[in-house]
């Protein structure tokens, strides 16, 4: 079981974290809040303990798991940065009759978080591939400031065609079903409904984990289906959800959607405080029962 950090952190902090981890305030600013806060048994180095990520706590399924065989693997992307990698991950008992499922990374890179998200999926027997946007720039640089600064310097457009190009590439492997699902976390929760919407032909299941809508001029060519997972303490987020809803269903897209109350963003990210037990778990097992329906 992974342990975490059990102080309790005002919400303000948790608001503040989002700020910061989506670039509309600095690291100086951010810390210069939390100071406020400190206190009463509540340090800094708490705080900052609790709510930057800390990805040893994030290894569910180590890399040396002898049901899953981890390597990289890149993939042509010539809209985009001309070439794209990504850690490929599959089970070592492959039948050939399972499907595939893209793994979409945060606005910081292919982060351990991620890393270990993809073998969970080759664990329960699925080809799981989980692409770098910094591929171009030398790769995840091994921490989270730095990468959200790379991602950030990036062609926004290209990186979505690196991830177009991406699911191509694995929705043609030959050792699956044919059967693409996507899964994608906050930036990748977008990129997983953008893909829905830019590859409705490709995209047999998608899963956004607290992901804003494709942009409005492709949005309406969603398919689904979708499975949609929110935490209620998003406001950035969720303010996107009712027109997108409506226009779900005014398409008949089949898709559902579910709110983990008490949560805030990033609940499924088992290396900060943000992480929920209960929610995550809630939220992967209907992940897991989604793909094994719509991917088999």
């Amino acid at each position: 079981m992974t342990e975490h950090h059990t102080i309790e952190i005002p919400q303000q902090a948790f608001d503040w974290y989002d700020e910061y981890a989506h670039g509309d305030i600095d690291r100086r600013t951010f810390l210069s809040r939390l100071a406020t806060l400190a206190g009463a048994g509540v340090t800094m180095n708490l705080l900052t303990a609790a709510l930057v990520p800390n990805y040893a706590l994030a290894e569910q399924v180590s890399f040396n798991d002898p049901d899953i065989h981890a390597s990289y693997a890149t993939f042509k992307s010539p809209d985009g940065h001309g070439e794209g990698r990504g850690y490929l991950v599959k089970p070592t008992a492959a039948t050939g009759n399972t499907g595939s499922v893209l793994v979409v990374h945060e606005n910081r890179g292919l982060n351990p978080y991620i890393e270990d998200v993809a073998r969970r999926l080759a664990k329960q027997g699925y080809l799981a591939f989980a692409p770098d946007a910094l591929y171009s720039l030398g790769g995840y640089p091994g921490n989270d400031d730095e990468g959200k600064a790379m991602q950030k310097s990036l062609d926004r457009a290209k990186i979505e065609q690196d991830f177009i190009a991406a699911a191509q590439f694995l929705k043609a492997r030959d050792s699956t079903n044919g059967k693409l699902g996507v899964v994608g976390f906050c930036f990748g929760g977008y990129i997983t409904n953008m893909l829905a919407a830019s590859l409705p032909g490709v995209v047999d299941a998608a899963v956004p984990f607290y992901g804003t809508p494709a942009k409005d001029a492709i949005v309406g060519n969603i398919k689904g289906p979708l499975l949609l997972q929110f935490a209620e303490l998003d406001p950035r987020v969720n303010a996107t959800w009712p027109a997108y809803e409506t226009l779900l269903k005014e398409k008949k897209v089949n898709y559902q959607a579910f709110v983990y109350p008490g949560v805030n963003h990033g609940f499924h990210n088992d290396s900060t405080g943000r992480y929920n037990e209960d929610a995550a778990e809630l939220a992967w097992s209907r992940t897991l029962a989604f793909f094994g329906k719509h991917l088999s």
